[in-house]
């Protein structure tokens, strides 16, 4: 779990993106304790419901684990840990020793937008502001707890930055759906799904496109996502559209009855 290169400039670019995924896909409840975003959304997203480290070589000593497994429990929830490559090393070996397992492993990805012209296709509809339809029409397209439409809207209603929310019509059929975020020069993809009777038409490929040209018109000079890794149709999309892959990252989680 090390950002690719090994840089000093890829370490800084992956906390810039880390940072902003935070006020990107905002839970509704988040606490900050030492260098750990804490947060939680009722099961939505591991992103939305793990404790995330904020600076390279954060560490949690085993009171504050202990604290944050309390808080997940609470909230009914399994405690859950991002191990990013920002984690200190004691802090990764201990979540492990502690039985943490890995529920899924994500790859971080970015692509530079000076070849991207501002621009937007007519069958791409963007609204500033989520709407109950593109609300349902995301949560309609997805499965288990990614279906649940009143979850949803809790996270994407509590965006406060500069957003779009893309809808691709065909004919005035909603067909594609995703979203992105701009701030401070970067602007995050996410919630990208396509129905799936229109899927491999290139519905998702011209949605991603509208997205980064209206984050050109933000002035945005970068955009950045994160994928499944294991997730291979997305990935070879994203590829081929000029992302190149940042860092990588597991998210484990410790079972409730431990």
């Amino acid at each position: 779990m090390a950002a690719d290169e090994g840089t000093g400039a890829d370490l800084a670019l992956m906390l810039d993106c880390e940072r902003r995924i935070v006020n990107a896909w905002p839970s509704p409840a988040t606490l900050l304790i030492d260098d750990w975003m804490v947060r939680f959304a009722g099961g939505y997203s591991g992103r939305a419901n793990s404790a995330s480290p904020l600076k390279p070589g954060a560490e949690l000593d085993e009171d504050t684990l202990a604290l944050i497994e309390e808080l997940y429990r609470a909230d009914g929830l399994p405690p859950c840990i991002r191990l990013t490559p920002l984690v200190g090393a004691q802090t990764l070996a201990r979540v492990k020793a502690r039985g943490y397992v890995v529920r899924d492993a994500s790859l971080g990805l970015i692509r530079a937008l000076d070849d991207v012209a501002a621009e937007i296709e007519p069958e791409l509809q963007i609204e500033a502001r989520p709407s109950a339809d593109w609300i349902a029409g995301v949560a309609a397209r997805q499965s288990g707890v990614k279906a649940d439409a009143g979850k949803l809207a809790a996270i994407v209603e509590g965006v406060r930055l500069p957003a779009a929310f893309a809808t691709w019509l065909i004919a005035g059929e909603p067909v594609a759906f995703g979203m992105s975020v701009a701030e401070r020069g970067m602007a995050e993809i996410g919630s990208v799904v396509v129905d799936s009777a229109h899927r491999g038409q290139g519905f998702g490929r011209r949605l991603i496109g509208g997205l980064m040209g209206w984050a050109r018109a933000m002035e945005c000079r970068q955009a950045y996502l994160q994928v499944d890794q294991t997730n291979a149709v997305a990935n070879g999309l994203y590829g081929s559209m000029g992302f190149r892959r940042l860092y990588a990252y597991e998210t484990r989680v410790l079972d409730l009855g431990a």
